[in-house]
């Protein structure tokens, strides 16, 4: 995200237009916004009071899982309601504060993610790789110290950035303050701002997934050692959550990024859809993937439902 200087001659507040092309279909896009998000929330907050409550699931692996889904409620939460209002009630405007405080916080918490993603991989490596020394290596308090490294990295990431001015034009065509729809109503040159896109992905995100494949490249090494056939299905069972949401984070993410570097003949709607699509389904989708893939997690959420 790139920083932006504010001159006396900006505007006080921008226009958020919704998703253009499709003003008349609006209220009907909320439904599933809407339902998406607060199942979402639901799902999300079910599971952190659950690994909350229960000191058995005090370990690690939930404790990274509950950093996770912070990242991805926070992330919905800063979106969601303003482009509800977008929807409903018309209320298109946004403070110049408020967009460029949106854009950072949405920048800070998807490098954040990414992070949280990487430390999940060597979490399981450790788990898989040297279970015996697993607790002396990972323990609880060196997750939260681990969490916040990664929320210190993306702000610093996030801060070594250029400025760019405004221009008279206030318009911006999205349901939130995405990085290049404010860069391109920017007076300046935004090379810059496209080439922050491809360091992002390149050398944070690259990094990340580097780190993850090299992780379970030495988990699958170790995994193919050990001469029980049994043995290997639980230890790969451990690690099927993990992979099952990368796929999941990185599909929903690849295609909004590659639409703003390829973008001839692709309708500006179908890349706001998408761009959409990753905060609205990542905290729906990754609960249910651990619900289902993680038996002592299942256990318990099922345990505290039947209660209610």
């Amino acid at each position: 995200m790139a920083a932006f200087n504010l001159s006396d001659s900006d505007h006080s507040s921008f226009i958020l237009t919704g998703i253009p092309g499709l003003e008349a279909a609006h209220i009907w896009i909320s439904i599933p916004f809407f339902t998406f998000y607060i199942i979402g929330l639901l799902e999300n907050f079910l599971v952190l009071f659950v690994v909350g409550k229960e000191e058995t699931l005090h370990e690690p692996m939930y404790l990274l899982l509950c950093m996770l889904e912070l990242t991805e409620i926070s992330a919905s939460a800063a979106i969601v309601p303003k482009a509800l209002c977008i929807f409903w009630f018309n209320l298109k405007g946004i403070t110049v504060g408020g967009c460029l405080t949106q854009m950072f916080f949405l920048h800070v918490v998807s490098v954040t993610h990414s992070a949280i993603l990487m430390t999940m991989a060597l979490d399981r490596y450790v788990a898989i790789c040297n279970p015996l020394r697993y607790a002396t290596i990972l323990p609880n308090a060196r997750i939260a110290k681990l969490g916040l490294v990664c929320l210190v990295r993306a702000v610093l990431f996030i801060l070594l950035l250029s400025r760019q001015p405004f221009c008279a034009n206030r318009i911006i065509a999205h349901t939130y303050c995405d990085h290049m729809a404010v860069a391109k109503i920017s007076c300046g040159d935004i090379t810059v701002n496209r080439r922050y896109g491809l360091l992002l992905v390149f050398v944070v995100l690259g990094f990340d997934l580097t780190v993850i494949a090299v992780s379970y490249g030495l988990i699958i090494r170790a995994v193919l050692r050990i001469p029980s056939e049994k043995a290997h299905q639980k230890a790969l069972n451990t690690c099927t959550a993990h992979i099952c949401v990368i796929l999941i984070s990185c599909t929903l993410a690849l295609f909004p990024t590659l639409t703003h570097w390829f973008n001839q003949g692709i309708t500006p709607y179908v890349h706001i859809i998408f761009a959409n699509l990753y905060y609205l389904l990542l905290p729906m989708l990754n609960p249910i993937v651990y619900g289902i893939k993680t038996k002592e997690l299942r256990d318990k959420v099922r345990k505290y439902i039947c209660r209610m």
